[in-house]
């Protein structure tokens, strides 16, 4: 139990510390490029896209790793084992969606459910920063 807390929060820790310097990096390049502030708006956006893919990502290689370990758990159902099942169960859970194709057996539930909530903090982060970005730039 202890041991998946700690992965847990180390893959929460990896994916909020990613984050922040996603769009602290975004945030510069948006106020360096040299363009219509509607294409710079519409740039921040996209990378956004990918800092969030590469989020799930992290959790991905979490789910990944911890379901071939035998003392975390297991993913069942329409689950093959491969890695981009565990990325596809990893959208499905960041962006809380949660088809139910997918289930978390054992200790994996622990970080499915910490993973939800991260991914709603991280996306509302996401569209507070784009928010502000949006106020700064668009001139009516």
């Amino acid at each position: 139990m202890l041991l998946s807390f700690i992965c847990n929060a180390l893959i929460v820790g990896l994916a909020v510390v990613f984050h922040y310097e996603a769009l602290n990096r975004i945030g510069w390049l948006i106020s360096h490029l040299h363009m219509f502030s509607q294409i710079r708006l519409m740039f921040g956006v996209v990378l956004a896209i990918i800092a969030h893919t590469a989020e799930v990502a992290i959790f991905a290689v979490g789910y990944y790793a911890m379901h071939h370990h035998a003392n975390f758990g297991y993913l069942t159902g329409n689950f093959d084992g491969s890695f981009l099942d565990a990325l596809y169960f990893s959208f499905t859970v960041f962006t809380t969606v949660g088809f139910g194709d997918i289930e978390p057996v054992g200790m994996l539930r622990f970080l499915t459910g910490v993973e939800g909530l991260t991914g709603l903090v991280l996306i509302t982060w996401t569209a507070s920063f784009l928010y502000v970005e949006m106020q700064r730039y668009w001139r009516r």
